[in-house]
Parts: structure tokens; sequence; C-alpha cells
């Protein structure tokens, strides 16, 4: 990717700013946070051995009032504390120009979590779900292309209910994240 993002660092809140800042789902959000455990001690001694670098930076687009920002953010905030990597949430009603050079399908799906390196080059991006779950959004899309058909609407409850399920019951989806976010961050140290 050759997008260049230094100019947006120390613009945005940091993850506790952006929890105390909540006006929608801000229980729900710190009960999926309290909930995540690292399930794999590889992992977590591999987010460990980032504290060691201080190449990497990370901006997350996020917004209180999307349900996919609430599931997996929290997630990725203890990810990126267990690395410390420094870390900035941008409001995308706020940040609309960061927003559109990562779109998804053509559309603004949120959370998107964007790793830099130390002068704001991006490396790579996270979001917004779990491939397992975003298959089912990317095959929607693909097949659905015009929003204003009749049947547009019934197809898209349809597909979040598949979602729904995707995510699974309880806290099994935090370690699918945990590993995808492991192996986009592998790819480029």
């Amino acid at each position: 990717m050759s997008i260049q993002l230094d100019h947006k660092f120390n613009t945005g809140l940091s993850p506790q700013q952006f929890i105390d800042g909540m006006t929608k789902n801000q229980d729900k959000f710190l009960d999926w946070y309290h909930q995540f455990q690292f399930t794999n001690a590889s992992d977590q001694q591999y987010f460990q051995s980032l504290q060691e670098r201080s190449n990497l930076r990370c901006l997350i687009l996020a917004a209180d009032w999307c349900g996919d920002v609430v599931r997996n953010i929290p997630v990725v905030f203890h990810v990126l504390e267990e690395a410390s990597i420094p870390t900035e949430v941008l409001i995308m009603e706020e940040n609309l120009d960061v927003m559109d050079q990562f779109l998804t399908f053509g559309g603004r799906a949120i959370p998107v979590v964007i790793f830099t390196d130390e002068s704001g080059n991006v490396l790579g991006k996270w979001g917004s779900r779990p491939e397992r779950v975003q298959t089912y959004m990317n095959e929607f899309k693909q097949q659905n292309p015009n929003r204003e058909a009749p049947d547009y609407q019934d197809k898209l409850v349809e597909v979040r209910k598949n979602m729904a399920e995707a995510y699974g019951q309880g806290t099994g989806y935090q370690s699918v994240i945990v590993g995808e976010l492991r192996s986009l961050i592998n790819s480029f140290s």
C-alpha cells in the first residue's frame, strides 16, 4: 500500500479516551473487553515480543454506534496493549478522508485497523470483521450490487443473520481475530 498517514497521528483518541467518550454501546464494549483472554500462549508471547520494536503504529477507524466495533475492537485493543504498539482511534465521521482510502466494496465499513511504520507509511490493514464472518458480506455485495433492488433489504437481513451465526456464541471468535492480526503483522515484520 502506498498510503501515507503520518499527518493523522496525534489527532486521534487514545483507546481509553475512545472508551470513556462512548455515548452508545459502552457497557457492551466493556463486557467484550473484560471477557477477552489469550487462548494460545504462543500468540500472547508473539505480541509481547513486539514490545521490542519501535517501528509500528496503529490507527483505528471506528464509531461507538457500530456493532462490529463494539465486538471486535476490544480484542484489537488487548492485542495492541500486549504489543505496546502506539494506537489512536479516529472517529470515522470526523475522518472521512482516511475512511475513503479504505473502502470495502466501495462502502464505508468499520472498524478498520491500520498499521503503519514510524513514518506513517501504511503496512497493512485489518477489518472490519474476522474473515470467516466477512465472507458472507463479500458474497452478498458481489451478488447484490444494486442497493435499490426491491429485495435488497430482505437479503441484507438474512446475510446479517448468517454473519451473527458465524461469530458464534461466546468469545471464541476473539482468538480468530488474534490469529488474523498475528498473521497480518507477521507479514510485514
